[in-house]
């Protein structure tokens, strides 16, 4: 990577001895619980860990206590509330490495939400999706609209927070949000933090891989991630995970 790395967000440090609970969600989540702090030593870093495993939840504290905007649909009734539910970022403490930068929150599932955003935007203000590669995100299939968002997007200088990017996209199109990851990271203008089950993403040069199967959770080689182990072992023989000799 040419020139000095950058990176904008330093270390995320878990402030565990003053959790308001420990038996709501998501004070109870063990890895959170155990795991004292985060450090960020490179442009991309991974969460990975099984569904429920915190690493989505962790994802979203960040953003809010960088004060990056989670866009959201409308909100649903909740049979039985969590108050403690959005109270998480207040109890973590980041350290930057050149002071607060801008930044935002991608997730596959809100992405629509902010698509049709986009397009009254554009209806009231014709020339606002110019800033979006200049086609509308509703005329593209859904993939094709989150490669033209981040192509547009992560030119600018900031900290990126990424939820199960994968999620839309094809094999092809996680390798083409490899190489935007790695030309725009390469600036030193962008950090990206990425909570993923992708093993073609995970397979980043340089990234940490931070595992939150083990408590506390910890930084893991790509090679022992579960990921790349069990695609690795069904790639050479599809037959034994159907029970065939």
């Amino acid at each position: 990577m040419g020139g000095a790395a950058l990176y904008h967000l330093k270390e995320v440090r878990l402030q565990t001895d003053q959790y308001p609970t420990r038996n709501h969600y998501p004070f109870n989540i063990e890895v959170l619980r155990q795991t004292r702090s985060f450090s960020f030593s490179s442009p991309v870093t991974f969460f990975i860990g099984e569904n429920g495993s915190g690493k989505s939840t962790l994802l979203e504290a960040i953003a809010r206590r960088c004060n990056i905007h989670i866009w959201s649909g409308a909100e649903n009734t909740r049979v039985d509330p969590n108050p403690y539910e959005q109270m998480f970022f207040l109890y973590l403490d980041v350290q930057w490495t050149d002071g607060i930068v801008p930044g935002s929150f991608f997730s596959s599932q809100i992405f629509r939400n902010f698509a049709q955003l986009v397009e009254m935007w554009e209806a009231d203000n014709p020339g606002q999706i110019d800033y979006f590669g200049g086609k509308s995100f509703l005329t593209q299939s859904h993939g094709q609209s989150i490669l033209s968002f981040f192509k547009s997007r992560y030119k600018m200088k900031g900290l990126y927070l990424l939820d199960e990017p994968e999620t839309a996209l094809s094999p092809r199109s996680q390798v083409e949000l490899m190489r935007l990851l790695r030309g725009v990271s390469a600036t030193g203008q962008a950090q990206f933090i990425i909570a993923t089950h992708s093993p073609i993403l995970l397979a980043f040069p340089g990234s940490v891989i931070y595992t939150f199967d083990h408590i506390p959770a910890q930084a893991i080689r790509y090679q022992d991630t579960e990921h790349y182990q069990v695609y690795k072992d069904f790639m050479e023989n599809p037959g034994q995970f159907l029970g065939e000799d």
